[in-house]
């Protein structure tokens, strides 16, 4: 063999990996090559980090464009066709195509995927999401759909904006939900293209937001559609860091943190048993947990960060409205503000709270193991097994969101 390659590489090409172009592709000295499964395909100018990456059977990387990974896992079948990926998981046969940028804490479980041109971060896509081209689509978790050709679709040139103008991203949206939306029997959700949602925001599922509309509300119930640009353009002064509103970010960073101690009650407890004994399966597993937690840890801080701007809030907005404050508001910003660290302490104390033990177990107990799998048990699931299920998540959900409630009196 060539000298020029490096060993790595060597290693690696003779337990099976195809690498086209060995001289042209970079892999660090931290790699574990053990956590690199043969039959993985790595195309030419690709670079793969970190001691964390894990790449099983049958993916292939950079198909259309070099691809650079650090730290990642990577599922069977996953297709990588072009970009960066840091800290983040891909289950068995999601893909993203060229010009990807996917950062931390993201999760793309089965056969979810984006065209080109897709940025994420704090991303989590349930199985089947599809994204089309040129999206940004940061701090957002995605549901809805019942197989491949029934899934959640987010139109090409779309954004969730997560930035606010007062320098903060306690703005987290629940597109779909958890306790449902892990059943795999919820109607798709449809975001269309060159339009947007302003975080943080609740989407039922069923949802159409039409083609071309930027979306700044809330839509707790399912099966609603929504079109039009609104509101209409307005110029007035702006006041950086007043906040004319609390409640609608306060409720939804709870709700989505609530989904998020739902997932990982999932993961841990049933998609754990459809992971295999071997180091690649149970690393794969680990690296999703592990994604959840960050996701936990994103989620608080910003929150958090969002509680320490209360008393500032409060000033400007004495200092502006002079006679005419509404007190309702003022009292909500200093018991976000008073109460915080009572609340923080809620979330840490729940973080890997799994519910009623009953509920599960009665779930766990009509899965049936026969299936070939997760999806395809999943989808096997009876009305019965699917009501429990979502009972037993839901319940999860309903005890993160009256706890912490309990700390917030005045938002409950």
């Amino acid at each position: 063999m060539d000298q020029t390659i490096p060993d790595m590489v060597k290693r690696l090409i003779e337990k099976g990996v195809v690498i086209l172009q060995p001289a042209s592709i970079e892999i660090g000295a931290e790699v574990n090559p053990d956590l690199i499964a043969g039959g993985v395909t790595i195309y030419p100018g690709c670079r793969i980090f970190g001691k964390k990456t894990l790449v099983m059977k049958g993916t292939k990387l950079g198909e259309e464009a070099p691809v650079t990974i650090q730290d990642c896992q990577l599922g069977p079948e996953v297709e990588l066709k072009g970009g960066y990926f840091k800290k983040s998981v891909f289950l068995a046969k999601s893909n993203m195509a060229y010009g990807a940028h996917v950062r931390d804490a993201c999760i793309l479980e089965e056969e979810a995927g984006g065209a080109h041109t897709v940025g994420l971060k704090q991303t989590i896509l349930l199985p089947f999401v599809t994204l089309g081209s040129l999206i940004n689509f940061c701090d957002c978790m995605m549901s809805g759909g019942t197989s491949r050709k029934d899934h959640s679709e987010v139109g090409s040139s779309y954004i969730h904006f997560n930035y606010t103008p007062n320098q903060d991203k306690a703005t987290p949206s629940l597109i779909g939900d958890v306790p449902r939306g892990v059943m795999l029997n919820q109607r798709p959700i449809f975001l269309g293209g060159q339009g947007g949602l302003v975080g943080p925001a609740k989407i039922g599922f069923g949802t159409v937001i039409a083609a071309g509309t930027v979306f700044r509300g809330s839509l707790y119930e399912d099966s609603k559609i929504v079109y039009g640009q609104t509101p209409s353009s307005k110029i007035r002064d702006f006041k950086p860091g007043i906040y004319w509103e609390i409640d609608r970010r306060v409720k939804n960073n709870i709700i989505y943190i609530a989904n998020l101690v739902a997932l990982k009650a999932w993961y841990t407890q049933v998609r754990s048993l459809f992971f295999g004994p071997d180091a690649l399966e149970q690393g794969l597993l680990k690296g999703a947990v592990e994604k959840l937690d960050m996701a936990l840890d994103e989620r608080i801080k910003r929150f958090k960060a969002l509680a320490e701007k209360m008393p500032e809030s409060i000033a400007q907005y004495r200092d502006v409205m002079k006679e005419k404050v509404a007190k309702e508001l003022i009292n909500r910003k200093q018991c976000l503000f008073d109460n915080w660290k009572q609340a923080e302490s809620v979330f840490d104390s729940l973080r890997s709270f799994t519910g009623d033990d009953a509920l599960r177990d009665t779930f766990l107990a009509k899965l049936d193991k026969t299936k070939a799998g997760y999806i395809e048990t999943i989808q096997g699931l009876d009305k019965d097994a699917r009501v429990t299920g979502t009972a037993w998540l839901q319940g999860i959900v309903d005890t993160v969101n009256t706890k912490i409630m309990e700390k917030l009196p005045l938002f409950g």
